[in-house]
């Protein structure tokens, strides 16, 4: 074994500098551009104007390992880590993370390491090197580094689990490209079918939801009857937990009430049981409406915009009844609902792979890491 410490010396802070008036400041990385599987996402780098005379060494290199100084929350803890192979001398990295930069690369190949800081993460070795001020986790990063270890094998092993990990990691992210697409798919198929249901540019006839639905709000489920298996209890998200209680019988649209969920429009299987933190449909008319195709279309309303302003956010049933929905023929959404229903069972299909995949990399992280 192998100190980290003696692999990549102190991690190296992060700058931050001073708000980019004019568009022509550094591009930063933030713990945003982090991903749960330790690849950076390039969306919404912010750019800082940054006057430091050198630089040289925060720039980040190919082969980098970013880790996260400060973030976190209670179930996710602080002290991620992404690998860095975008190009070099155009990124720099922010004041809440630091970089760990491979020594000797003669004997340690910065994937490897990396991948054994996010083996070693997934396992929860970072849990007792936080702290927490003012609400946010800190990483203790200089006493982590000191005392994480490393298995020391050679450049060839190294090599070896890199290229088996790699591969694995393809196939999970093409997985999960394969699912984003199928709900892109699913999108515009809906406009396709019925354009713009806010413009109604296709004229179908129209429809206040006080007219043909009823909501009514869930109730809070008792703390002693909250299980992990039985009756699912929705809350604005999907499943909150399971109980053995039985509210609601059929199938119905679950609507998120407070919470940064509240506004989300899903649909549950019943039986069930909806969670206070949510609405639910307890009357519909059947007759005007299938169920499949008004959550695609309270969906594509985007009812999260009627989230009130305040700290805790909620909807209302207000906007949801004094709506306006088009109303196309009942053949029209059931062909919806017939595509929308062949789509979730490839979704199914390769969601079931992925998952596969996913416990064949935490199964290889053992072996390998420990």
């Amino acid at each position: 074994m192998a100190r980290l410490i003696d692999i990549t010396g102190k991690a190296l802070s992060g700058e931050w500098g001073n708000d980019d008036t004019d568009g022509t400041g550094i591009p930063v990385l933030r713990t945003t551009n982090f991903t749960n599987d330790g690849i950076v996402n390039y969306e919404a780098v912010v750019t800082r104007s940054i006057t430091k005379k050198d630089l040289t060494q925060k720039f980040l290199r190919n082969g980098d390992i970013i880790i996260e100084k400060s973030g976190g929350s209670d179930k996710q803890p602080v002290g991620r880590v992404i690998y860095f192979d975008g190009p070099e001398e155009t990124y720099l990295f922010n004041n809440f993370t630091g970089v760990l930069r491979i020594k000797d690369r003669n004997r340690w190949h910065p994937r490897y390491v990396f991948y054994s800081l996010y083996a070693n993460y997934q396992q929860g070795g970072t849990r007792r090197y936080e702290n927490r001020t003012t609400g946010l986790h800190n990483l203790q990063t200089d006493q982590y580094v000191s005392e994480l270890e490393i298995a020391e094998v050679s450049l060839q092993q190294q090599q070896v689990c890199i290229s088996i990990l790699d591969y694995v990691s393809r196939l999970i992210n093409l997985r999960k490209q394969q699912i984003a697409k199928l709900d892109e798919l699913f999108k515009a198929r809906f406009v396709e079918m019925f354009g713009d249901p806010i413009l109604n540019d296709k004229e179908f006839p129209m429809l206040k939801g006080e007219d043909f639905f009823k909501l009514s709000n869930g109730k809070a489920v008792p703390e002693d009857k909250r299980f992990t298996e039985g009756i699912p209890a929705f809350g604005g998200n999907g499943i909150s937990w399971y109980t053995d209680t039985v509210m609601h019988t059929e199938d119905t649209l679950v609507v998120g009430r407070v919470g940064f969920q509240s506004g989300n429009v899903h649909l549950a299987k019943g039986p069930l049981w909806v969670t206070d933190n949510a609405m639910y449909m307890s009357a519909c008319r059947f007759d005007l409406y299938n169920l499949v195709f008004l959550c695609a279309l309270m969906e594509h309303i985007d009812f999260t915009r009627y989230q009130d302003a305040g700290d805790l956010k909620k909807v209302t049933q207000k906007p949801f009844m004094q709506m306006s929905y088009i109303q196309p023929s009942m053949m029209l959404q059931e062909q919806f609902a017939a595509f929308v229903a062949q789509t979730d069972q490839q979704k199914l299909t390769i969601q079931h792979s992925l998952a596969k995949l996913e416990l064949l990399k935490k199964a290889l992280m053992q072996k390998y890491f420990g």
